[in-house]
This record gives C-alpha cells, sequence and structure tokens, in this order.
C-alpha cells in the first residue's frame, strides 16, 4: 500500500528523475536514508520500472507519428505471439496496444517523413507475420505527450 510519502516521491520523479537524493528527500519531507530506501522499494515492488530521457523526436529527425491499427489474420494461440514477438523487434515502432473494436493492436510508429513511413509499411509492416490489413492515420500536432501518470486517486 503507497502512502503519502510515496506518492510525492513517485510524483516528484516522474517531473524530474534526474532529482539527487538529498533533492528528492527534501521535497518529500524525510531525511536522505528513509527516502533512498523508500525509492528503492519502490523500484522493487515494480512501481519504478526505470528511468529514461524524454527526447524530442523532431530534434533527431522523427517528424511523422502514425496510429495504425493492425488486424491480425488469427488473434489467438501462436499466430498472434508471433506477430506479438516480431513487433517488439522493430525500433520504429515505440508503442503497440491490443484494442477493441476493430483491429487486433494499435501502433504509434515513428519516421522521417511520410516517403519513408511509407516504404516502410510496405517492406515491413504488411510483411509481418499474420497480418490481414493495416489502417493508418497521422498526427498533425500534439496536444499532450509527456507520459505523465495521473496520482490523486491512490491519495
Amino acid at each position: 500500500m503507497l502512502d503519502k510519502f510515496d506518492l510525492t516521491i513517485l510524483d516528484a520523479l516522474q517531473a524530474n528523475a534526474r532529482l539527487t537524493n538529498a533533492e528528492l528527500a527534501q521535497r518529500v519531507g524525510l531525511s536522505a536514508a528513509p527516502c533512498w530506501r523508500r525509492v528503492r522499494a519502490l523500484e522493487e515492488a515494480g512501481y519504478i520500472r526505470g528511468y529514461r530521457a524524454e527526447i524530442d523526436r523532431h530534434k533527431i529527425g522523427l517528424d511523422v507519428l502514425a496510429f495504425v491499427r493492425l488486424d491480425a489474420v488469427q488473434n489467438s494461440g501462436p499466430a498472434l505471439q508471433g506477430l506479438e514477438d516480431a513487433i517488439r523487434l522493430i525500433p520504429e515502432v515505440v508503442s503497440c496496444h491490443y484494442i477493441s473494436g476493430t483491429g487486433t493492436f494499435e501502433l504509434q510508429v515513428v519516421s522521417r517523413d511520410l516517403n519513408t513511413f511509407s516504404q516502410f509499411a510496405r517492406q515491413v509492416l504488411v510483411n509481418l507475420p499474420n497480418v490481414k490489413d493495416l489502417h493508418t492515420s497521422f498526427s498533425l500536432g500534439e496536444v499532450k505527450g509527456n507520459g505523465v501518470l495521473p496520482l490523486g486517486h491512490l491519495g
């Protein structure tokens, strides 16, 4: 069960994972050693899965973000597992979710430009195992995308 200190730690680290333990402890209202132990416990319990830099995709030349609804021929068994395994290996696919309704998966795919995406879709996506059909939409601009999770329901 998470208490107010744990929630404050999670909130602070979502905002800035580069905080030193001393800075974090001060924000949380704990001394350094108990704060460090709590962070380690949150990591070990799987609440904190890792730390990474958030890179601006436009700055590194990935100007296209496509949402690809992928329909599988078979939605169970080894065929679906093979498709999942293949998707996990594609670096351009930055997110993949099972979805309800029409389609099996919703992928977020990044690419340099529309021509590069088109080539990628024709050469890679349609040739994945167990793929029946693809439907693609393109992002015209990001309104919110920081990935910070709300914690208010826990407190």
